[in-house]
């Protein structure tokens, strides 16, 4: 029952933040995702997650005039290093700045990390688009060929999947191509890649997933990326 209890909060978490961001999108730009790409991606990641549709219709319906959502949520960029010279960055939808602000410092500073100014880490990223089908989807010759000619910079396949990466400029195209060709992705959004990553120890790996737990049950935090590689044979031991 506990056991159960925790799952169905993390997903509840999931979807209050999956919520925000269409609700965000919708505000943006039109209430229509055919017209309005973020929109599309949003609900995208919504369904990805089996998010039911009367919730992201609910969450469209907010962030349209009279919706009943006066919130006046802001983008905030976040970046810092974690233990073990890991370099985070973290992306947060707020309606409190100072809030979110101090509460992602405190989590840094708790976790042997420090919080920096913007632009402090994210030369070590590039900004890109990534896309993900799983191997089911299609062979990966056909994924390769119909991405490259869509315009997209890489394609990498394994026997999990298949991860197409993009420019910022060409994410949407790419996007609706391969959606076009195999059907919606398991997942498309912008996301930062790491230029090289850091192996941290076993202590500052395990205070490090310590930090990002922490982070990531942050409502107001959508996204964490950093450079970090943490071996399979490692992880299982800390999760375990």
């Amino acid at each position: 029952m506990h056991r159960k209890g925790a799952q169905d909060a993390k997903r509840s978490k999931i979807f209050n933040k999956l919520a925000r961001e269409i609700t965000v999108a919708a505000k943006g730009g039109l209430p229509d995702p055919a017209a309005n790409p973020r929109l599309r991606a949003a609900i995208l990641a919504a369904r990805a997650q089996n998010m039911p549709r009367d919730r992201i219709d609910r969450a469209i319906k907010q962030g349209t005039p009279g919706g009943g959502d006066d919130a006046n949520y802001e983008e905030v960029r976040y970046e810092g290093y974690g233990p073990g010279g890991v370099a985070l960055i973290v992306e947060a939808l707020t309606d409190n700045r100072n809030r979110t602000a101090s509460e992602v410092r405190s989590a840094f500073t708790k976790y042997g990390g420090s919080l920096g100014e913007t632009n402090s880490v994210s030369f070590m990223f590039s900004r890109v688009g990534a896309i993900y089908y799983p191997a089911s989807a299609a062979a990966a010759d056909a994924v390769f060929e119909e991405a490259l000619e869509a315009g997209a910079e890489d394609v990498a396949s394994d026997e999990n999947g298949h991860e197409v990466t993009t420019t910022v400029e060409n994410f949407a195209v790419v996007r609706d191509a391969l959606e076009a060709k195999f059907g919606g992705a398991e997942s498309a959004r912008l996301t930062w890649k790491p230029l090289n990553t850091v192996a941290p120890s076993e202590d500052a790996a395990a205070s490090l997933l310590k930090l990002l737990d922490v982070l990531e049950d942050n409502d107001d935090v959508q996204t964490v990326e950093g450079n970090f590689d943490i071996s399979d044979e490692l992880m299982q031991k800390l999760t375990a």
